[in-house]
């Protein structure tokens, strides 16, 4: 008797590794984590798991940090906590979901580039600059269109030695692309969208999107309802941003970076009301108007690949950008831990 095939989808999404590159949890508690279950059950294999942006005290970075790898440490049978790309893999063998975390903002750092190593051995695999607003490292997409300081450009060849990726998302157009002048290594937009397709600040440029390709990067496209443009259907609007990355750049240069913002998810937007005027400050008005702010689910990563397929790509390509792109760059990118 034959065994059943799989659909297309299903044997890429069986065979090759599924890869988050962005998970936004707004940490409060160690047990929050309990939602990564959600990625398993969507076949995702790895996630990189934000624990802290601009908006709060760098210490709460490290808080998170400390709790969330006890949490892992506590739940073996179904997750792990990864350092090098051969912990991803060995996680996808045994059924777990491999998690390293990131940072979104170098104010996490407090001034001090020593900090780069510390987190580096906490679990952070990539951080970006600026997380909407400038800081002392350089700039943010909602703020005057500041560079590098001298402080950003030393974070970052602090980052090529320790093998951190670099991450240009939420950073002005400068910055990134001094960045991405800068780095010896290749530099990521862990989760972006194009801005020709919707006109947002927190999308980027072609130019952007040429240079990360050409320095061999990878731009995650990212499934928040206001960077992905007019329409109810979130899957089909991230189809487009996948289709028009790939026409630009290739889909070599293409991954998911889905921002799913599960714990701290408002009907009336992004804002925190504890925040206040600083809260608009990070995400202004005029940007973020009122009203329902979406965000992806995990769950949608087959209906991701059945479009792909539907589309024509190739079953090569698919796995690239599900996953194998980000895996790669993991791969050239991130050090083992030194002594």
């Amino acid at each position: 008797m034959s065994l059943p095939t799989l659909d297309p989808a299903d044997e890429i999404l069986t065979t090759h590794l599924v890869w988050d590159n962005h998970a936004g949890f707004a940490f409060q508690q160690a047990q929050d984590l309990a939602e990564l279950s959600r990625w398993r059950q969507s076949g995702v294999d790895f996630v990189s798991v934000n624990i802290g942006y601009d908006l709060e005290p760098w210490t709460r970075a490290l808080e998170a940090a400390s709790q969330y790898r006890l949490w892992i440490r506590q739940h073996p049978q179904h997750f792990v906590q990864v350092e090098t790309i051969a912990d991803v893999l060995a996680a996808k063998s045994s059924g777990r979901l491999a998690i390293s975390f990131d940072l979104e903002g170098m104010d996490a750092l407090n001034g001090d580039l020593g900090m780069v190593d510390i987190y580096y051995r906490l679990g952070v695999r990539q951080m970006l600059f600026a997380y909407n607003r400038n800081n002392l490292a350089g700039g943010g997409c909602h703020d005057s269109d500041g560079g590098l300081t001298d402080f950003g450009r030393a974070v970052v060849r602090e980052m090529n030695r320790v093998g951190m990726l670099v991450d240009c998302s939420h950073c002005s157009h400068r910055t990134s692309m001094e960045v991405m002048e800068l780095s010896h290594s290749p530099v990521i937009f862990s989760h972006s969208n194009a801005r020709a397709i919707h006109d947002h600040e927190r999308n980027i440029r072609d130019d952007q999107i040429e240079a990360c390709a050409a320095q061999g990067g990878v731009i995650g496209v990212t499934g928040v309802s206001l960077f992905l443009g007019r329409g109810d259907d979130l899957t089909a609007q991230m189809l487009a941003h996948i289709d028009y990355l790939c026409e630009k750049v290739g889909p070599q240069h293409v991954g998911l970076g889905l921002d799913s913002i599960l714990m701290c998810q408002k009907e009336d937007g992004p804002e925190n009301e504890a925040l206040g005027d600083r809260g608009k400050l990070y995400w202004p008005p005029a940007q973020y108007p009122d009203g329902k702010l979406d965000f992806i689910r995990p769950e949608v990563v087959p209906d991701l690949a059945r479009g792909m397929v539907a589309r024509g790509y190739a079953p090569a390509d698919i796995a690239a950008i599900l996953g194998g792109n980000f895996a790669r760059l993991a791969g050239l990118v991130w050090k083992p831990v030194s002594s």
